[in-house]
C-alpha cells in the first residue's frame, strides 16, 4: 500500500476536490466555506498564504501556526472564502513555495497548487461529473504550425458522447480560448468544459458540438529555445489569429467531422481570450458566425458602427457576414458595468447581444464555467 491512511479532519470539513489521492488537506468546510491549509516546513520560521474572502473585501494574508508535537507541520484555518476554483501558493520565509498535496495547475504563468471553494451540490451540479448521462471525449491533438516558427502545437479537443455512435453526422466547431497566463488545458481542467457540455447536451439545452482549446500564445520554439512572436494579444500578422484561421481550423477540419462554414463555427474566450475572440471573429466574418466574451477585453474606440474597422456595421447590415448571437458577460465582483453598457450599446444598434453577470464571482474560473453553462445553449440553433 502506497502512502498512509487519511488523516482526521475537524467536524464539518472534508478534502477539498483538488487535494491529492490519500491526502486530507488543504480541507474545507462545505457549508461555511472555511478552508483549513498544512504545509510541512520543519525549518521554517514564517509561513504565510493570500485567500480571496467570501464578504468582498479583498484578500487576506493569513500566517500558518506550527502544529504542536506535529513534527514542523504549519497550519492556519481561514475565514469564509469565495466559492469556485482559485489558484495559490504558500511563501516559505518570503520563498514562493507550491502546495504537494493538491494539483498543479498552470496559472499567470507558473505552476500553482489549486483549491475548488464549492457552491452548493445543488447549484454546483452543472460542472460536476454525472454518472446517468452519455460522457464525450477530450483529445490532446498535435498539429504543425510554419507560423509559429515551424513547431508542432497542441490543442485539446472535445467530441460530444454520440460522436463515436454517429459515424455519418458532422458538427459545429466552438473554438474556445483560455485567458493570461493559461494554456490550453485550462478549460479543460480548471473550466471542466468536458463535464458542462456532457451536462447541458444531455438536458437538451445545447446541440452536440465540437469544442477545440488551442493555446492563446505563440509557442516556444523547443529547437532554438526562444519565444516566436511577442506582445500580450498576439493578434497581428503572424500572430495566434493567423494560426487559429490559417492553421487551426484547417486542421481541425480535416481531423473532425465538422460542418466546415461559418454558419455552425463560434469563437469565444475568456479575459484576454475574449480579446482574441473579438480581433479574430471581426477581421474573419467569412469564418465565425457566433461569438462569445468572457469577462473580455473589448477593444472597442467610440461608436459602434466604427468599432473593430466597421466590421460589426458589416456584421449587422451583410447577411452572408452576419453575426448570430454575441454574448457578453461579467462577474457581478469585478464591475460589469462597463461591459454591461457595451452590450447595451450594442444591442439598441441592432445586433443580437445577450448579456450575463455571474452572481457574487469575480475573475475567476466559477464566472466563466457559469458563462460557459449560458453561452452554449444560444450557438447553432435556428439556423
Amino acid at each position: 500500500m502506497f502512502g498512509g491512511a487519511p488523516a482526521r479532519l475537524p467536524e464539518g470539513f472534508v478534502p477539498s476536490e483538488t487535494t491529492i489521492f490519500c491526502e486530507s488537506y488543504p480541507a474545507v468546510n462545505p457549508e461555511t466555506g472555511e478552508v483549513i491549509y498544512r504545509l510541512t516546513a520543519p525549518g521554517a520560521q514564517d509561513v504565510t498564504i493570500s485567500q480571496g474572502l467570501r464578504d468582498g473585501s479583498g484578500d487576506k494574508l493569513y500566517h500558518l501556526q506550527k502544529v504542536e508535537g506535529a513534527n514542523g507541520v504549519w497550519e492556519v484555518k481561514t475565514d469564509p472564502l469565495v466559492v469556485g476554483f482559485h489558484y495559490y501558493s504558500f511563501r516559505v520565509d518570503g520563498n514562493v513555495v507550491s502546495d504537494q498535496k493538491t494539483g498543479a495547475y498552470f496559472g499567470s504563468n507558473a505552476m500553482q497548487s489549486g483549491i475548488e471553494v464549492p457552491e452548493s451540490k445543488e447549484e454546483g451540479a452543472y460542472h460536476h461529473f454525472n454518472k446517468d448521462v452519455p460522457h464525450g471525449q477530450v483529445r490532446r491533438c498535435q498539429y504543425w504550425s510554419e507560423i509559429n516558427g515551424g513547431i508542432e502545437r497542441i490543442c485539446n479537443v472535445y467530441t460530444p458522447a454520440e460522436y463515436e455512435t454517429n459515424p455519418e453526422k458532422r458538427y459545429p466547431v466552438l473554438l474556445l480560448m483560455h485567458g493570461w497566463g493559461e494554456d490550453e488545458n485550462g478549460w479543460m481542467i480548471q473550466g471542466r468544459t468536458a463535464n458542462i457540455m456532457d451536462n447541458l447536451i444531455a438536458a437538451g439545452k445545447a446541440v452536440p458540438m465540437i469544442i477545440v482549446m488551442d493555446c492563446g500564445d505563440m509557442k516556444a520554439n523547443s529547437y532554438v529555445g526562444r519565444g516566436v512572436g511577442g506582445g500580450m494579444m498576439n493578434m497581428g500578422p503572424g500572430g495566434v489569429t493567423d494560426i487559429f484561421v490559417k492553421e487551426l481550423i484547417p486542421f481541425i477540419d480535416k481531423t473532425f467531422r465538422t460542418i466546415p462554414d461559418r454558419d455552425h463555427r463560434a469563437m469565444a474566450g475568456l479575459s484576454r481570450g475574449g480579446g482574441q475572440t473579438w480581433s479574430t471573429v471581426t477581421a474573419n466574418l467569412d469564418k465565425f458566425g457566433w461569438l462569445g466574451s468572457f469577462s473580455g477585453l473589448f477593444g472597442m474606440n467610440g461608436a459602434v458602427e466604427s468599432a473593430y474597422n466597421g466590421a460589426l456595421k458589416t456584421a449587422k447590415e451583410d447577411p452572408s457576414k452576419k453575426l448570430h448571437a454575441i454574448f457578453i458577460s461579467h462577474g457581478e465582483a469585478e464591475n460589469a458595468d462597463g461591459p454591461r453598457n457595451i452590450a447595451n450599446q450594442m444591442k439598441e444598434y441592432g445586433l443580437p447581444v445577450t448579456f450575463y453577470m455571474s452572481p457574487g464571482t469575480a475573475h475567476e474560473w466559477l464566472t466563466w464555467r457559469r458563462s460557459l453553462r449560458e453561452f452554449a445553449p444560444l450557438l447553432f440553433k435556428g439556423i
